[in-house]
């Protein structure tokens, strides 16, 4: 039973995670090891995998992220890799452009990340968001990539707190 409580505290403590909102970010230009820093602090509190140069690189070379002016990445640039670094562990680089591609299209990237992130927050904060309340298809798919995350760190942490309590116990053959 106090598994069961202590996912109860883990996912009433994603209810005091406030992920930030684009005036939010920062408005000076960074250099990489600030955004990995700025990055990361953010991430972390949400349990998810750091990020690294490396990895930040990778996206500019295969053409996720657009490549930094003269080595300073703006708050477009971290906007992406804040929803690239959520979606990584549910969807592919390309599916990931191609569906910020596709929202952006209909938005402004400052009005399709805040709407994102409001709907992250919505959903962080209250654990019900109406999978089938969008009005648009950028709508409904902004609300399914949403829940994708949530439930991806839900089945993460369970999955976490079963490991380590309960080991696998080997199969042994039988005649």
């Amino acid at each position: 039973m106090a598994e069961i409580e202590e996912y109860d505290k883990w996912e009433k403590s994603l209810a005091t995670i406030n992920f930030p909102i684009w005036d939010e970010l920062p408005k000076l230009e960074l250099y990489m090891d600030q955004v990995v820093a700025y990055v990361n602090s953010i991430i972390g509190s949400l349990g998810l995998d750091l990020i690294t140069s490396s990895m930040i690189n990778n996206y500019v070379k295969k053409n996720v992220v657009l490549a930094p002016v003269k080595k300073k990445y703006q708050v477009m640039h971290i906007a992406d890799i804040l929803i690239i670094t959520l979606l990584k562990s549910t969807y592919p680089l390309d599916v990931i452009r191609s569906g910020m591609n596709q929202v952006t299209s209909h938005k402004y990237p400052k009005q399709a990340y805040d709407h994102f992130v409001e709907l992250l927050n919505q959903r962080l904060s209250t654990h019900e968001l109406d999978a089938d309340g969008g009005k648009t298809i950028e709508e409904k798919l902004m609300i399914i990539a949403v829940d994708s995350i949530i439930t991806t760190l839900k089945a993460r942490e369970l999955l976490k707190l079963m490991e380590r309590n309960n080991q696998p116990q080997e199969i042994k053959k039988t005649k």
